[in-house]
């Protein structure tokens, strides 16, 4: 892909804002930037991470029960770090605090379990065009400064649902949707929304790795300055 930032956003759901608002920005130190609202009884708290767009959408009324996504963790590079640090947001979300340089993250990293390795390295390598990255203990592959790590898994969801709580997303920023978007179909991907225009903020599309994971392929008029298709 030709991204437009060098650098994978990542999107979780909840009910739970406030208690969620206080974990990301006390004790992560995700920085604040800006509410987007985004449909009736909807709203994107957005915040930084290292680069990376964190998005909290907020959901006003209850979100179904749905089995978790397979983003399974958000590993946060943070100077001033000894050691790593496990933590849990207030809806049981994963991320781990890092000194930079950790396992080889100076930014972020979003680890994904998956059913099938060799398919997943398969996709986002050919598919989304990301570079595989050696390593001995970790399927790594790079989208920019941002690290994809996937992990075999038997026990990875399958289909996840779009409109649970949790992880349920990753975004990536290109100059070009449609021409993105038909790529990854000619490649394998699946289509999950088919590439529209939101407003004057963004045109974006959605696609599905081989476990039905979401990935959402996003044209910012804020960084491309265009949303001509």
């Amino acid at each position: 892909m030709n991204l437009s930032k060098p650098r994978v956003d990542v999107g979780l759901n909840t009910n739970n804002l406030e208690p969620m608002l206080a974990f990301w920005q006390n004790e992560v130190g995700a920085p604040f930037d800006h509410v987007l609202p985004i449909q009736s009884g909807l709203k994107q708290h957005r915040h930084d991470l290292n680069g990376s767009v964190l998005k909290i959408n907020h959901y006003r009324d209850p979100l179904p029960e749905r089995p978790r996504a397979g983003y399974h963790e958000v590993i946060v590079a943070r100077a001033g770090l000894a050691a790593p640090r496990s933590l849990e947001d207030p809806d049981g979300n994963r991320v781990q605090l890092v000194p930079p340089g950790t396992f080889g993250i100076d930014q972020i990293a979003v680890k994904l379990l998956v059913r099938d390795l060799a398919a997943h390295t398969r996709f986002y390598a050919e598919a989304l065009g990301l570079e595989r990255i050696p390593s001995d203990s970790w399927r790594a592959l790079l989208a920019g400064e941002t690290l994809l790590v996937c992990e075999q898994s038997e026990h990875a969801p399958r289909e996840a649902a779009f409109d649970g709580s949790g992880w349920r997303y990753i975004t990536f920023q290109v100059f070009k949707v449609d021409e993105e978007h038909a790529r990854i179909l000619a490649e394998g991907g699946r289509e999950a929304l088919a590439p529209r225009t939101l407003d004057k903020t963004a045109r974006i599309s959605m696609v599905r790795d081989p476990d039905g994971n979401w990935i959402e392929i996003s044209q910012r008029a804020a960084i491309t300055g265009s949303l001509e298709p």
